[in-house]
């Protein structure tokens, strides 16, 4: 590592299981390795958690389970390190940047009070569309998506009923909504959120690419119960949009690489102007 890198922790809630999902963002980081060194740790097998003064950049991963379980001590170890980096960015003029994806990001949601966290009445699994909110529409997240764009959905669980006025206090935003089931009364989830300029998270999996998603059809209890859930015809329609480079494809390219870009740029900008 050069001594002008910066430094990027993957913080790993898979429970230190081989996940295609930690692939596909060791893959992402690594375009670009001419400017970010990286670790992982495993933080919710074994409780590791970077030092925080060494580290720029954090990404925190997606994860099976209920995000309101833990054990009490990876997890409050977890949050007393988020909190931690929130005092950071409020004392210190260079600043350090997180992105929480899916589990990672219930566990915010809860952890900051923005919303609650409910069980779905089934399993949420596909590629779906996600549509921009307002302030969606005007985040550098989402520079180069389509409204709505699409994004790899696999969640038991979802954030709704949001808080406005802890929203409000906070400086926060909902960027993303579920999409719009007309022939269901259940309220969209929020799929995104901007929690402060430095903090922000998606319900989905942004860093999903049609490698991973294959890997995962390889399965045939996979496979049949993707076809159980959701009919023959929807499955090949999952298919197809695999293929399609205005999909995930697309989301792979733009949400991840755009987080760290901004925050690339952002870091360097701020560490200039301290030593001029």
């Amino acid at each position: 590592m050069s001594q002008s890198s910066l430094r990027v922790a993957i913080l790993d809630m898979y429970k230190g299981e081989p996940n295609q999902g930690m692939r596909c963002i060791i893959d992402i980081v690594g375009r670009f390795n001419a400017m970010v060194d990286f670790k992982v740790f495993d933080t919710r097998g074994k409780g590791e958690l970077p030092d925080m003064k060494a580290y720029d950049i954090y990404i925190s991963t997606g994860g099976p389970g209920n995000p309101l379980d833990g054990d009490g001590i990876w997890d409050r170890a977890y949050f007393d390190f988020v909190d931690g980096l929130l005092e950071w960015n409020r004392t210190q003029e260079v600043k350090k940047y997180m992105l929480f994806i899916c589990h990672s990001f219930q566990m915010a949601c809860h952890h900051f009070g923005l919303a609650e966290i409910t069980k779905r009445k089934s399993t949420s699994f596909g590629i779906m569309p996600v549509h921009k909110t307002p302030d969606g529409l005007d985040d550098a997240l989402f520079d180069g998506l389509p409204n709505p764009y699409y994004a790899v959905d696999s969640r038991d669980y979802q954030v709704v009923q949001p808080k406005l006025k802890v929203f409000e206090a906070k400086g926060a935003k909902i960027l993303s909504l579920e999409k719009i089931r007309d022939h269901v009364q259940y309220e969209r989830a929020i799929m995104a959120v901007r929690f402060n300029p430095y903090f922000v998270g998606t319900q989905f999996h942004p860093e999903a690419d049609p490698i991973s998603y294959i890997a995962n059809l390889k399965s045939r209890e996979k496979r049949e119960r993707i076809i159980e859930m959701k009919g023959k015809s929807k499955f090949r329609d999952m298919l197809e949009d695999l293929l399609d480079e205005d999909k995930i494809y697309k989301t792979n390219e733009s949400i991840i690489p755009n987080f760290l870009r901004g925050a690339i740029n952002d870091l360097m900008d701020q560490k200039k102007m301290l030593s001029n």
